[in-house]
């Protein structure tokens, strides 16, 4: 495994580019987060995504546009040093303003031991997405049984505690996912990685932030 630290951008593109319909809520260039602050390498409220895994991505969103929904992505590309600012807000004991909304039936001290946090994330390879369904014809969000970032069983795809239309829109965007190469994970609803991902074995550094624009790697 390595980490790179690259002033210019691997053959990376911008999803609002790549794929137009999906809607962009990047929850890590914002406050509304389990941190409560802007996450560190978030510099615009851009997704960046692997050339392959965008063509992908499009596959998907052309497929749920014709059954009523368009994707909204919460993130895309992470850099290594979100995961690390997370993983050092995870061992701050006194920090738990947003518990109420991310975690409210967890202490904080536990998030690492079971997974929540962890010191690497596929998202820094650069194809894993995080996403959920815009209903067109409601004008809002599905209804998928649980927050997205929840840490819960609550989250889990395969919950029981969740009503039966709320399953059957999580088996909606599982299937189409899988179906278009990407692979789901047991513990997040929302967490998708493209089956053949084009770095396996890279985290990259380089912040987020619009393809086009220069400026150095945190």
């Amino acid at each position: 495994m390595s980490d790179q630290n690259k002033n210019a951008y691997p053959d990376f593109v911008s999803v609002a580019e790549a794929v137009p319909d999906v809607i962009l809520e990047i929850r890590y260039y914002s406050s509304f987060n389990f941190v409560g602050e802007r996450i560190d390498g978030y510099e615009e409220p851009a997704a960046l995504l692997s050339r392959e895994a965008a063509k992908a991505l499009q596959n998907v969103s052309a497929e749920l546009m014709k059954k009523g929904y368009r994707l909204k992505l919460f993130d895309a590309y992470r850099p290594v040093q979100a995961v690390e600012h997370f993983v050092r807000w995870a061992k701050d004991p006194e920090d738990i303003r947003m518990k109420e909304y991310f975690y409210p039936d967890l202490n904080k001290e536990d998030l690492i031991p079971q997974g929540y946090i962890s010191p690497r994330s596929s998202h820094s390879r650069g194809s894993t997405v995080d996403l959920t369904l815009f209903d067109m014809k409601a004008g809002r969000d599905a209804d998928l049984g649980s927050p997205f970032d929840l840490f819960s069983p609550l989250s889990h795809p395969d919950c029981e505690l969740i009503g039966t239309t709320q399953k059957a829109l999580r088996t909606l965007l599982r299937e189409t996912m899988t179906a278009n190469g990407f692979m789901p994970i047991k513990e997040e609803w929302w967490h998708f990685t493209l089956q053949d991902e084009p770095y396996p074995d890279t985290y990259f550094t380089f912040p987020v932030r619009s393809p086009g624009q220069k400026g150095k790697s945190i």
